[in-house]
């Protein structure tokens, strides 16, 4: 069993920087896909970001591509989502979630992952 804890979020200036963390406990840290998902009020989960396991290549949404940044550090177990530029639109509860055997290249969604976190609030306001 893994479990996720994300925190990191907060309420920032349109502009301005956050970097979520999402640490797991469990085994095998380093054989999990992990991905950030977001969801604002009224709106459809989001897929934001993706890190793959072994060679740690990423995927981004086409909104936040260029100002957002994916991480992973196997010796601490933790995941970490750099985010830049933020954006009044980029207000939601971000969410990290983990599965095996999967690629962040497959057309995933959000059905696919087995873990989840509690989420954090990200609000980006002036």
């Amino acid at each position: 069993q893994v479990q996720l804890v994300e925190s990191g979020g907060g309420l920032v200036q349109p502009g301005g920087s956050l970097r979520l963390s999402c640490a797991a406990s469990g085994p095998a840290f380093d054989s999990l896909i992990i991905s950030w998902f977001r969801q604002a009020p009224g709106k459809e989960r989001e897929g934001v970001s993706c890190i793959n396991s072994g060679d740690n290549s990423a995927t981004y949404g086409d909104s936040v591509r260029g100002r957002f940044t994916i991480s992973r550090d196997n010796a601490k177990n933790t995941v970490y989502l750099q985010m830049n530029s933020l954006k009044s639109e980029d207000t939601a509860v971000y969410y990290c979630a983990a599965a095996r055997f999967r690629s962040c290249f497959w057309d995933n969604d959000y059905g696919d992952f087995t873990f989840w976190g509690q989420g954090t609030q990200v609000t980006v306001s002036a």
